[in-house]
This record gives C-alpha cells, structure tokens and sequence, in this order.
C-alpha cells in the first residue's frame, strides 16, 4: 500500500517512504564506484587521475538537473498540498521539457569548451587527452543525465519512489555491466568508461519519459502546458541551493585538484578521487533521506499543517543523528578495505588514501544537518536560505579551509578542511533553524 504525501508520518513511516530513495540515492553512487573501480584496475593510475580530475566541470554543467528537480519539486508538492492536482501536472511537464532543451545547449557548450577548460585547470599531456577523451564522449548523455537527476525527485513527488529505485537500478545495472564488458573484456580503455556510463545515463534519463508519458496510476503525467516565467523563477528560486551545493562541490573539487597536484602530484588527485567515491555513498544517504522527505514537507507547508512540519522536523533530527554516529563508525571500519579496493596495488598511494580516509570520515558526523536543513527550506519554498546554506557549506567554508589548513598541516590540512568546513556549517544550519521557527512554525 503506497504511503500519501497527506498522511501523519511516525518513524517508521518515515523509513519506509524515504528508504526507496536512499537507496537510489546510495545505489547511484555505487555504481560510480564501480566505474572507478574499473578504470583504475584495468586502465591505470593516470585515467584514473583524469576521470577525477574533469568530473567536477561535468557536474557543474549537470547541476542545471538539480535545480530543476528539487525546486520544482516543491513547487509541485506545494501545489498538490493547496489542493490543484492538474496545475501541478502543467508545472511537472514544463520543467521536464525546459530540462531537455536545455540539456541539447548545455551539452553542445560543454563539448566545445572542454578541452580549454581542462588546460586552465592544469592537465596536460595523456592527462589532458584523457580528459577531453572522457568529458566529450560523456557530454553526449548530458540531456539525459538532466532528466535523470529531475526525475530521481519527481518520483517521490508522484508518489512512486519505489519505481525511482527501479529505474535507478536498471541504469546502474546497465552501467556496472558494460563497464566489465567494455574494460575487462573488450579493453576499450577510458572510451569504454565514458561509454558505459553515458548509455546508463541514457537509460536513467530516457526510460521515466515513457512512464509519464502514458496513463499511470501517479500523481504526476506529462501534458500539454505553456511556458510560465513565474513557474520558471520560483523553481529556480527554490532549486537554486541544489545548484549552488552541486556547482560550489564543483569548484571546489577543482581547487582540492590544484592544491592536491601541488602538495602531492598524481597520487594525490588519484587518493582524493577514491575519498570523493567513499564519500558520495556516505553523503547519499543523507541526500537520499532529504529527497525523500522534501515532497512530504512541501505538500503540509501547502496544506497550512505546522503540527505535521513540527513532527517531521522532530523525527528527522533523530534519524540524521543515528545516520551520522553510524556513518563515522562504517567510515573507520571500512577505510583500509575501501582503500585497497582501488589502490592497493600501489603501496604509496594506498598510504596516502588511507590517512586521508580516516581523517576524513569524520565528516561524516556533521554532514548531514547542513544537507537536510537546506532541503527542509527548499521544500518551505525558502529557496533564499536554502541557497545561503548550501553555499557556505559547500564553497565559502572549504575554499577557505583548503586554502588555510595545509599551510599549516601540508596535506593532512587537505582532509582537514573537509571536516572543518562540515562543522562549521552545522553550526550555522542550526542557526537559520532556530531563527526561522517563528515564520514557519516547525518548533
């Protein structure tokens, strides 16, 4: 039996609505551990180095997909909470048509420019060839890789998180498969890479069109509709912290590059791209969570029902507390396994990414407040404040640490300046928390 938007949310409510996305959210970063898994082992150090090094400029010209998901997502819950099912239908199908088209000139852009971009941010030689190699054949997917991070959201909005999860798991299946086959059996190289993860983006993007596309049982299903400059504003409005958060990791993941190749060459840019992996099913969880609890706390805000807001926000503090205890403690277990997954084959840089887990798994404590107290403004349509948190979280507290803490500390500053930052915007998410009760009236 499907749990509505509508209803009172205990724990276990709670789990069970948010666990589908979570584990889309977890499963989806997985199965990009899996291509880096390949792409070290049967490609190289250097590949390896290079997938990394240009992943942040990829996601950058993807955060446009965030955006577009989580606000018009709680524009479309807020929406359906006042009662107007068939608005939010109009809004649902002209955010995902804007997100093709968009996804054609953005990619047409990024496949121009990516090998000038690549330069300004230092690779040369076999690593710039593999960068640019990498970035244009998977820039082809980038429309579909929109859709795919809208829809990871409108599933849930619809009230269909389980078919997200299928449909998440069809494309990391995808992509897991032919990354064996296209590395390990055919030995394409970083051709084969790119490629198994574009056709899985295809079909993670591509596949939910079809759904919505006919008559189905959810909330949600493409119509006719028209273009809305206000619609447009406030989903940017509301999503802008999604792409600030997305584009902010970005840069920064691009100075942790700079500052890495200065510090400690290759190897440092390779051990940093294993933490990123680790790293991105850790975070996804608490991403995964928020995703999934967003429509729920949009739809009561609409509906004008404080004592729900009250009772969600209670619930989820717990929840993201355990997370987080349970969070650290998996990161200290599993670093030296985690570690020699993808590097033990080289015994310097196995050294080096196992220091560097231990320290930064600590992170993973904090991390969670700052990512479900900016998704809880966006889905009260604060998009401000969301945006305000995502942005010192993600670029003004790591630029500054990254910039300070190895002058003083050499690279064990570079793991530093990740927890250093995590903390500091706790701080101030519990901050903007307390201050905005009155408004909203969640306490």
């Amino acid at each position: 039996m499907n749990i509505q938007l509508s209803e009172h949310f205990t724990y276990s409510k709670l789990l069970r609505f948010t666990l589908p996305s979570i584990v889309m959210m977890i499963f989806s970063s997985i199965y990009g551990v899996v291509d880096g898994y390949f792409v070290s082992n049967y490609v190289g150090k250097t590949p390896f180095a290079a997938v990394n090094f240009i992943m942040p400029f990829l996601m950058v010209l993807g955060a446009v997909g965030f955006m577009l998901g989580t606000g018009g997502s709680a524009l479309i819950s807020k929406t359906m909470g006042e009662g107007d099912r068939d608005k939010a239908k109009r809004i649902f199908s002209l955010l995902v048509y804007v997100g093709a088209a968009l996804g054609i000139v953005i990619a047409a852009l990024g496949i121009i420019f990516i090998e000038p971009v690549a330069v300004l941010l230092g690779a040369e030689g076999d690593m710039l060839a593999d960068c640019v190699l990498y970035g244009r054949i998977i820039l082809l997917a980038l429309p579909a890789l929109l859709l795919q991070f809208e829809f990871q959201t409108y599933f849930v909005t619809a009230e269909k998180p389980q078919l997200g999860l299928a449909v998440t798991v069809a494309a990391g299946v995808t992509n897991m498969v032919l990354d064996w086959l296209f590395m390990a059996v055919f030995q394409w190289g970083i051709v084969g890479a790119a490629s198994a993860t574009a056709i899985s983006q295809a079909v993670g993007g591509i596949t939910p069109l079809f759904y919505f596309a006919s008559d189905n049982s959810s909330l949600l299903r493409l119509t006719k509709t028209r273009i809305d400059g206000r619609v447009l504003l406030k989903t940017c409005t509301n999503g802008s912290s999604e792409l600030m958060s997305n584009i902010s990791m970005s840069i920064v993941g691009m100075l942790y590059n700079v500052q890495l190749m200065k510090y400690a060459g290759e190897d440092g840019v390779a051990a940093y791209g294993v933490l990123m992996y680790v790293n991105f099913i850790f975070i996804s969880a608490f991403i995964g969570y928020s995703v999934g609890t967003a429509p729920v706390v949009g739809y009561h805000f609409g509906a004008l029902n404080k004592a729900e807001l009250k009772n969600l926000l209670k619930r989820s503090a717990v929840i993201i507390g355990i997370f987080s205890v349970c969070m650290l403690a998996l990161g200290q277990l599993l670093a030296q396994p985690l570690s020699a997954l993808f590097v033990g084959y080289d015994e310097a840089l196995m050294d080096m990414t196992l220091r560097g887990f231990r320290i930064f798994s600590f992170s993973f404590l904090f991390a969670g407040t700052a990512i479900y107290g900016s998704a809880f403004f966006t889905a009260l349509n604060d998009g401000l404040t969301s945006a305000l948190i995502s942005f010192l979280r993600t670029l003004v507290f790591q630029i500054a640490a990254v910039l300070i803490l190895p002058v003083f500390f050499d690279i064990d500053g570079i793991w530093l300046s990740v927890v250093a930052a995590e903390v500091v915007a706790a701080s101030v998410t519990l901050a903007f928390l307390f201050g905005k009760r009155k408004k909203y009236g969640y306490m």
